[in-house]
C-alpha cells in the first residue's frame, strides 16, 4: 500500500449526518462557503481541485472546455472573497458546481440522458451524476508522453498548464480517486520534472522517472477502485460496520495510541470521507490537509514511525504515513480473557451500551493481532456481541458465555485454513494451475455467469494469490480477505443488477466480514440447469494450434469453463480423464497437415 491509499486508510470514515452538523457548524462561521475554501486552500490548489471534479463528472470534455468551466468558479471565489454577501456566494460548494456542469450547452448531446440530472433537486442530483461516471473509461486514448525537451519547455514557460493538464488527464481517467491522492501524483511528477530538466540527458532521467510514474498511475487505478469500494461499503452498509473496520485497522497500525484518541480521529475523519465519496473535491482537498495538520500534531500519541513523516511537505506526508510500518505492540498487554470472558459482571458493562464497549472490545482485540484481517476481527466482534446478547438474557450469563473462546477460535481457523490452503496451492502448483482451480470452483458455485465474466474473476482472484502468497505470513491474511473483499463485492453489485442464483443472493445479503466465508462455503448450485447443447461452445479448428500462447491458453480456459457449465455435477477424476484426453489430443493433431479435420475427427 502506497501514499494513494490516503483515503482507503488515513480518510477511513464517513456519516452523512455528522457531516451535515459539522458543515452547517462550518458554515456558520463562514457566510461563504467557497470564500472560506478559497483562503483556506489559495488559487493554485483551489483551481486544481476544481479542475478534478469537472473532470471526473464531465469525463468526454476536452481540457480547454472544461478550463472555461474552472475559470467561471474561481472569478466567483474572488468576488465572493471580496464581498461574502454578494448574490451566489452563500450557496453550497456541490451545488455551484453542479450548476456550473447544468448550463454546459449541447450537455446532452455528449452525455445523454445523465442531462436529465439537471432536473433533480440536491443532493438528488449530486447521487445522479456520480452514477454515470466511468471507471476505466474505453472513449479516452492512452496517455502518450510529449518529447523529453517539449516538456521540459513547457514546464519552463508554462508549469500551471502543464499540470493542470497532467491533473485533468489523470482525474477523467480515475473517477472515483479522491482528489488529494490525484494531487499527490502531480507533485510526484512535477519533482521528477524538477530533477531531469537540468540533467544533460533529459530523455534517459525522465525514463526512468516517468516510469515510476507510470508504475504510480497504475496503481492510481487500484486505489481508484478501493476508494469506491470503500464509498460503496459506507453507502450499503452503513457507518457502524464501516467505522468498526477501521477502528481495527487503526488499532492495528497505532496500537499504542489511547482509544480516545482513535476514536476522535475516526470521527474527524468520517466527515472528510463521505465529501470524497461525493466528489465535493475542494472540500475534500481542504479537510483533508486539516486531517494530516491534526495528526502530525499529535505523533507522539500515535506513533514514533510517523514523526519523520510529519517533518515532510504535506504531499511527501502522506506518502511516507501510509508507507510507515505499524507501530510495535505495546510491551506485556495482558490476556483479553479475563475482561471479557471470565469476569462474572460483564453484562453489566456490556448492556449500557453495546457500541462503546464492543468499540474498547474490537480496539484491544486488534491491537494484540496485526496480523488478522479486518474481516476477521469483526466476525470475532460479531460473534461475541451475538453471544452475550443470547447470554445477557440468561440466568447464569458467565457459564453461558464461559465457553466465548472455543466459538470464537472457530472463526480464526476457518480464515486461517483458507489462506494456508490457497497460499499452499499457489506456491506448489503455480499461477496457471491456481486459476484453473479457481475456474473450476465458481463455474461451479455460479455457473450462469457469462465465460469471459468467470475468467476475469479468476484472474483478479489468481492476482490477489500472487500479490499477498508472496508476503511475509503475518500480511498474508489482512492482504487476501481486504482485495477478496473488493471482488466480491463487484460480484454483488453486478447481482443487483443481473441476479446470478439462489447463494449468491444469500452470500451478497451477508453482514459485510462474513461475505468471503459465505463465497469460500458455497457448494455447487445444485438448481443449475444447464442449456441445450451448442456446439460452437466447443470450436475446435486450426487457432487452437496456431495462435500466439497466450491466446491458446485463454482458449483453453473458457473450454474448461464451459464444459463444467454443461456438467456441474463433474468430479475431479471425471476432469483429469477429459483434460488428459483433450491435452492427447492437441498433441497429436496439431501435427498433422490438416489440423482442422483431425480435430473433427477426434
Amino acid at each position: 500500500m502506497k501514499w494513494l491509499t490516503l483515503i482507503s486508510f488515513i480518510f477511513l470514515l464517513s456519516s452523512a449526518r455528522s457531516r451535515n452538523l459539522q458543515r452547517t457548524a462550518r458554515d456558520a462561521d463562514h457566510k461563504s462557503p467557497i470564500a472560506h475554501r478559497f483562503n483556506d486552500l489559495k488559487e493554485e490548489t483551489f483551481k486544481a481541485a476544481t479542475m478534478i471534479a469537472f473532470a471526473q463528472y464531465l469525463q468526454r470534455c476536452s481540457y480547454e472546455g472544461l478550463s472555461k468551466l474552472v475559470k467561471d468558479v474561481v472569478d466567483l471565489a474572488h468576488k465572493c472573497v471580496a464581498n461574502e454577501d454578494a448574490p451566489e456566494c452563500s450557496k453550497p460548494l456541490p451545488s455551484i458546481f453542479l450548476d456550473e456542469i447544468c448550463q454546459v450547452e449541447k450537455l446532452r448531446d455528449s452525455y445523454g440522458d445523465m442531462a436529465d440530472c439537471c432536473a433533480k433537486a440536491d443532493p438528488e442530483r449530486n447521487h445522479c451524476f456520480l452514477s454515470f461516471k466511468v471507471h476505466q473509461p474505453d472513449f479516452i486514448p492512452p496517455y502518450q508522453r510529449p518529447a523529453a525537451d517539449v516538456i521540459c519547455k513547457e514546464y519552463q514557460d508554462e508549469r500551471v498548464s502543464l499540470l493542470g493538464h497532467f491533473v485533468y488527464t489523470v482525474a477523467r481517467r480515475n473517477p472515483f480517486l479522491h482528489a488529494p491522492a490525484i494531487l499527490g501524483l502531480a507533485a510526484e511528477y512535477e519533482n521528477a520534472l524538477k530533477s531531469c530538466c537540468p540533467e544533460s540527458d533529459i530523455g534517459a532521467c525522465l525514463d526512468a522517472k516517468v516510469q515510476q510514474i507510470f508504475v504510480i498511475k497504475e496503481r492510481a487505478k487500484h486505489i481508484g477502485l478501493k476508494q469506491q469500494h470503500g464509498c460503496r461499503l459506507l453507502d450499503k452498509f452503513g457507518e457502524r460496520t464501516f467505522q468498526a473496520n477501521k477502528l481495527a485497522r487503526m488499532s492495528q497500525k497505532y496500537p499504542k495510541a489511547p482509544l480516545a484518541e482513535l476514536i476522535k480521529m475516526v470521527h474527524d475523519v468520517k466527515d472528510v470521507y463521505k465529501e470524497c465519496c461525493d466528489g465535493d473535491m475542494v472540500e475534500c482537498v481542504d479537510d483533508w490537509s486539516e486531517l494530516m495538520t491534526s495528526l502530525c500534531s499529535k505523533q507522539d500519541i500515535f506513533s514514533s514511525k510517523i514523526k519523520p513523516c510529519c517533518e515532510k511537505p504535506v504531499v511527501e506526508q502522506t506518502k511516507c504515513i501510509i508507507e510507515a510500518d505499524f507501530d510495535d505492540k505495546p510491551d506485556n498487554l495482558p490476556s483479553l480473557v479475563e475482561k471479557y470472558i471470565q469476569d462474572q459482571e460483564v453484562c453489566k458493562s456490556y448492556e449500557p451500551n453495546h457500541d462503546a464497549f464492543l468499540s474498547e472490545f474490537v480496539y484491544e482485540y486488534s491491537r494484540r493481532h496485526p496480523e488478522f484481517s479486518t474481516e476477521l476481527i469483526l466476525r470475532i466482534t460479531k460473534g461475541y456481541e451475538t453471544l452475550l446478547d443470547k447470554c445477557c438474557k440468561t440466568d447464569n450469563p458467565a457459564e453461558c458465555y464461559g465457553n466465548a473462546v472455543e466459538e470464537l477460535n472457530k472463526h480464526i481457523k476457518e480464515t486461517e485454513d483458507v489462506v494456508k490452503t490457497n497460499c499452499e496451492l499457489f506456491s506448489t502448483h503455480g499461477e496457471a494451475d491456481f486459476l484453473k482451480g479457481i475456474l473450476v470452483r465458481y463455474t461451479k458455485k455460479m455457473p450462469q455467469v457469462s465465460t469471459d465474466t468467470l475468467l476475469e474473476i479468476g484472474k483478479k482472484m489468481t492476482a490477489v494469490g500472487s500479490k499477498c502468497c508472496n508476503l511475509p505470513e503475518q500480511k498474508r491474511m489482512s492482504c487476501s480477505e481486504h482485495h477478496l473483499s473488493i471482488i466480491i463485492e463487484d460480484m454483488c453489485k453486478r447481482q443487483e443488477s443481473t441476479p446470478i442464483n439462489d447463494q449468491v443472493s444469500q452470500c451478497c445479503n451477508e453482514l459485510y466480514s462474513y461475505r468471503r466465508p459465505c463465497f469460500t462455503a458455497m457448494g455447487v448450485d445444485t438448481k443449475y440447469v444447464p442449456p441445450p447443447f451448442d456446439p460452437m461452445m466447443f470450436n475446435f479448428d486450426e487457432k487452437m494450434c496456431t495462435a500466439p500462447p497466450a491466446e491458446r491458453e485463454e482458449g483453453q480456459l473458457k473450454l474448461l469453463v464451459n464444459l463444467i457449465k454443461r456438467k456441474p455435477q463433474m468430479t475431479e477424476e471425471q476432469l483429469k480423464t477429459i483434460a488428459g484426453g483433450f491435452i492427447a489430443m492437441m498433441d497429436k493433431c496439431c501435427k498433422q497437415s490438416d489440423v482442422d479435420a483431425c480435430l473433427g475427427e477426434e
